[in-house]
């Protein structure tokens, strides 16, 4: 799990988030703007993905995403009442809450990224595990060389179909070089 993401740096984005996104309820802005003056609570959210796993969550969504509008969970309740959670929130303001924000893009965006930490209350199967990762780096470069090689080949063709002898020399060369270099 990455380092705690400081006060400072969750305030920030947060007032970044209300002035690019339009919310689907408009409690939600509310909440958000309480926990901007308010830096005990502040210190006690963590911005995450997949919140409904968490123990003391709410999920909150802008106009332009699918996503459901507002969702408050707290152990083994649900509600979509926001001023049941803002009522939470004031009254234990000491207690870990968990929020994921769902705006188009929110996997990609670098001041999401910024403060977004790791969900401790994701379970095992859903996370990915480091052997996992290797495998997709090592798809990813497969993929990569084979995109690589079927371009150069098709520019080898090009070449021949134009008579281009020094183009056609030269990409058999670096063919030849891209396929050593793969086999090293």
């Amino acid at each position: 799990m990455k380092a705690m993401v400081s006060v400072d740096a969750k305030k920030d984005f947060v007032r970044w988030f209300l002035k690019r996104y339009k919310l689907k309820r408009r409690e939600c802005v509310w909440i958000l703007n309480y926990l901007l003056s308010h830096e005990t609570l502040l210190e006690n959210v963590h911005f995450t993905d997949e919140a409904h796993y968490c123990p003391r969550a709410m999920v909150i969504s802008t106009t332009k995403s699918e996503s459901i509008p507002f969702r408050f969970y707290k152990g083994n309740l649900m509600t979509a009442d926001a001023e049941k959670a803002f009522h939470d929130l004031r009254l234990y303001e000491n207690d870990k809450m968990y929020i994921q924000l769902n705006f188009p893009k929110n996997n990609v965006c670098p001041d999401y990224a910024s403060v977004r930490e790791e969900n401790p209350f994701l379970p095992s199967y859903l996370q990915v595990s480091e052997a996992d990762k290797k495998i997709a780096e090592q798809l990813v470069e497969e993929s990569i060389e084979s995109m690589t090689r079927d371009k150069l080949q098709k520019e080898i063709d090009e070449a021949l179909d134009q008579n281009d002898k020094e183009r056609f020399l030269m990409l058999v060369d670096l063919l030849n070089k891209t396929e050593l270099n793969q086999k090293q």
